[in-house]
């Protein structure tokens, strides 16, 4: 099937400002079960350079130039993306031996995931939960993550957030409630309670009417023998080809799909925004 996105930002200014270089994260990250038909991407005030880059964990970065003032700023995004059905299960994990936790990951995987298995952000109530739902798998790696997934989706409260930064995942198993990006930097925090390597993704949902009209947030977990693996907490379940991802980052608030400063004295913003799915 196609996956049709067109998502669009608008900030107005109370008055003229100039606007600093701006970085955009509205680029499709496809993979083996997805390629991109068309991607289109207008901007007013027209930019000076649009520059597209890799950034240093893979995604696709645009870097957005002015020059002059004005009164405002409108980005535009549009893309296709045919995305086909696969089955999420289909891998082996190897070696062996990992298909249990705890394991650990082979030196050389060490060095490269060590930011994705960072505990910053583990407490000692996070990872009593996460060992709760271990247990009850008796240890196994897929169905402790698939479970965790079930358990925040049908033990938590969803709630609409549309600004601010995720709440630290302690705050979320408390409250019991949180929003998408919520659900995803509590899920992170269990995986790398158990030495799981785990980080953030920012894209679209399909099907969900929750989801159609804002951007979405989901897990992925790094597996030996089946690489970086999507599960999405909201849904309750594992990625499929319904999800469409922007983005993958440890920092979970560094993929804004627009970012960027302006210089103008005691000048007030406003923002727009609206995401439509076809």
């Amino acid at each position: 099937m196609e996956l049709h996105v067109r998502h669009r930002l608008r900030y107005d200014y109370s008055a003229p400002v100039f606007l600093e270089p701006h970085t955009l994260y509205l680029y499709p990250r496809t993979g083996p079960h997805q390629r991109l038909n068309d991607y289109q991407l207008r901007i007013e005030p027209e930019p000076s350079l649009v520059a597209r880059n890799t950034d240093t964990e893979g995604n696709i970065q645009q870097m957005v130039y002015f020059k002059g003032e004005c009164r405002s700023l409108t980005v535009e995004a549009e893309m296709k993306v045919q995305s086909e059905p696969f089955n999420s299960f289909d891998f082996v994990l190897f070696p062996f031996e990992t298909e249990k936790m705890p394991f650990r990951y082979s030196a050389n995987q060490q060095r490269t995931l060590a930011p994705y298995l960072e505990r910053d952000s583990v407490t000692m109530k996070v990872e009593d939960f996460a060992r709760q739902i271990a247990n009850e798998t008796r240890w196994h790696t897929v169905p402790f993550l698939t479970l965790l997934c079930s358990r925040i989706r049908e033990g938590f409260t969803y709630e609409v957030r549309e600004v601010g930064h995720a709440h630290d995942p302690e705050e979320t198993l408390n409250s019991r409630r949180g929003s998408c990006r919520d659900y995803a930097v509590l899920y992170i925090a269990c995986c790398r309670s158990l030495g799981i390597a785990a980080r953030f993704v920012s894209g679209y949902l399909f099907g969900n009417p929750q989801q159609e009209h804002e951007l979405h947030a989901w897990a992925e977990a790094y597996l030996p023998g089946a690489g970086w693996r999507g599960f999405d907490p909201t849904e309750g379940h594992v990625v499929i080809n319904k999800h469409l991802p922007l983005a993958a980052s440890y920092y979970h608030d560094k993929l804004a799909p627009l970012g960027g400063t302006f210089i103008g004295k005691s000048v007030r913003s406003t923002m727009e925004t609206k995401v439509e799915m076809f």
